[in-house]
């Protein structure tokens, strides 16, 4: 899956219907790049911003990952580590923040009980969270400052909950199907090694060393040594049988 850059997008959905719309795609296990850039369209269009970028974690870093961009293509190439900056602020606090840069001056994270109706923010990051982690992060830049009611940051943190929600499924589901091949994987190398053992008269140790051999000069994995040799085995006994 490769970042996606939105330039065009559609602004005929209400605000509800894109909100159901997103929801949908979190309930099918639609790809997660369908689920992000409905989740911009809301956002460009609730709050006007000029600039929005969708962030996904990937170890320690926030990368983007899909965005409506239209001054700068440097956001392709960025990327934050949590342990400092913006995404430091928002793996701490996990709520929506707005930065305040001040020419000449470091730029301060403010919490949204101090951000600002008289002219408004220009910069904001709503967090993607589930169960206490930062998974994401969604920016949203104003060439003019945009003031931010409490309906638009409640609408715009239900999506990133929702979103948090989809990235966390998505983990879960690698998880499990990671635990299902180390698994399968398992069994099929115990096959393999009580087959070398019965056929050979090795130990465990010994037919272990013999598929751990056969891997590193075969260049191949441990579970396909083992699989051809349950495989050699059953064709064996086949031609026995006939």
């Amino acid at each position: 899956m490769a970042p996606l850059r939105l330039d065009h997008m559609a602004h005929n959905l209400s605000e509800l219907d894109l909100l159901h719309k997103i929801g949908q795609h979190v309930a099918n296990g639609d790809t997660f790049d369908e689920t992000l850039a409905s989740a911009i369209q809301l956002a460009v269009g609730l709050v006007d911003c000029d600039e929005c970028v969708a962030y996904l974690r990937e170890g320690a870093h926030l990368v983007p990952w899909v965005w409506k961009y239209s001054s700068d293509r440097s956001v392709e190439h960025s990327s934050f580590s949590i342990e400092r900056g913006y995404a430091a602020a928002l793996a701490e606090h996990r709520q929506p923040i707005a930065v305040c840069e001040t020419a000449g001056q470091p730029s301060r994270v403010k919490h949204f009980s101090s951000w600002s109706t008289d002219p408004g923010e220009t910069f904001v990051y709503i967090p993607l969270v589930a169960r206490s982690k930062l998974l994401g992060a969604i920016s949203l830049k104003h060439h003019q400052p945009h003031r931010y009611s409490q309906r638009e940051l409640r609408l715009l943190s239900s999506v990133a909950h929702l979103l948090g929600t989809d990235i966390r499924i998505s983990e879960l589901e690698k998880q499990n199907s990671d635990l299902m091949l180390e698994l399968e994987t398992r069994k099929l190398v115990e096959r393999g090694k009580g087959i070398l053992q019965r056929d050979l008269g090795l130990s465990e140790e010994q037919a272990s060393l013999i598929l751990l051999r056969q891997s590193r000069e075969k260049r191949r994995p441990m579970k396909d040594i083992a699989q051809a040799i349950i495989l050699t085995d059953k064709l064996r006994r086949d031609l026995l049988a006939d």
